[in-house]
């Protein structure tokens, strides 16, 4: 199939240029990218030896309009100015958040600007999502908080094990989270040896985005409070939840064990062994734990992913296989590549 990537310059799109050199159905043959266009694709990604002498084309939908599938990596409320010069019919994954909302008043609050409309939400691993996914031409991908944390909670919401009213979570991000952009708050001398909370206060934009997910599978409004951090690092995130529950740790574990047997990209770890960042690097794989906390009875639970990987572009090519009839696994590992 005939792929493009759009905003293919920045940290997802050079990791979906890694993965789809590899990738066997797929042939990324237009890669363009607005700000770079007419430069080498190794000067920004120097690491993708397989591109070497191409160059970043310019973002143009009538070169789109000649793909089977078109991948967008654009910053967000880029996308759905973009899409609307787009044939009907051509199968998209949109990195950005332009279409995960479906809460206008929401997205008008976390983001600004107009509501674009919504898409089919592209988290393959909640429950009856998978479907919807295969059948659908327009996927958005889900934020790398928001995958994260769904994945944590989900089984736990859906079972009704814990108080959906009550959810705090406190996630730790890499500095790839936040785009190539140039930032003071993102330099190496700023941000090495240093933790900082940003966005403090319950203010983040995927705050909305994982209330309308995990409210799918209860069935039930859920509110959470989400503090994100910076880590000095440059990929990976690392969530905690807890929530109130009347359950014993052995109950939550087997529901947990049930919703997650089957999905190749899910691992919830033995007893005793916790979620680590490094493990999952360059992979689209989940590490979970969890523990119930008696001295407070809440549900603790630990997940760990590749912003990059499951959390970005990873997922998008999960979504893209499933949406072209592929095995969804192709072309991705959930193991990383280690220390």
């Amino acid at each position: 199939m005939r792929v493009g990537i759009v905003g293919a310059s920045g940290y997802a799109g050079g990791e979906l240029l890694r993965l789809l050199a590899t990738h066997s159905k797929f042939d990324p043959s237009y890669i363009a990218a607005g700000s770079n266009a007419g430069e080498e694709i190794s000067s920004i990604h120097s690491h993708l030896t397989s591109y070497f002498g191409r160059k970043f084309e310019k973002t143009s939908a009538k070169e789109l309009n000649l793909c089977d599938l078109v991948f967008m990596a654009l910053p967000h409320g880029e996308s759905a100015a973009l899409v609307s010069e787009l044939r009907s019919d051509l199968k998209i994954v949109d990195l950005g958040a332009d279409f995960r909302l479906r809460d206008r008043a929401k997205w008008e609050k976390y983001y600004g600007g107009a509501h674009a409309g919504t898409w089919t939400y592209g988290l393959p691993e909640l429950p009856g999502q998978r479907g919807k996914i295969s059948q659908s031409t327009r996927v958005a991908n889900p934020g790398c908080y928001a995958t994260a944390i769904a994945l944590a909670t989900a089984p736990a919401i859906a079972q009704g094990a814990i108080d959906a009213s009550d959810i705090v979570v406190v996630a730790a991000s890499g500095t790839t989270g936040a785009g190539r952009t140039n930032k003071v708050n993102l330099s190496a001398s700023e941000i090495m040896n240093s933790l900082s909370s940003y966005k403090f206060g319950g203010v983040h934009q995927h705050t909305p985005e994982i209330e309308e997910t995990l409210s799918n599978a209860s069935g039930e409004e859920v509110r959470i409070s989400f503090t994100p951090i910076l880590a000095p690092m440059p990929r990976g995130i690392l969530a905690t939840v807890t929530a109130k529950t009347a359950l014993a740790e052995s109950a939550i574990r087997e529901i947990y064990q049930r919703s997650y047997a089957n999905e190749k990209f899910v691992t919830l770890l033995p007893k005793g062994q916790l979620p680590e960042t490094s493990s999952l690097i360059g992979s689209n794989g989940v590490q979970l734990q969890l523990a119930v906390d008696t001295h407070t009875s809440r549900l603790v639970v630990s997940a760990a992913l590749d912003n990059l990987g499951k959390g970005a572009a990873g997922q998008a090519l999960q979504n893209a296989n499933l949406i072209a009839g592929f095995d969804e696994t192709l072309g991705l590992s959930p193991m990383g590549v280690g220390q």
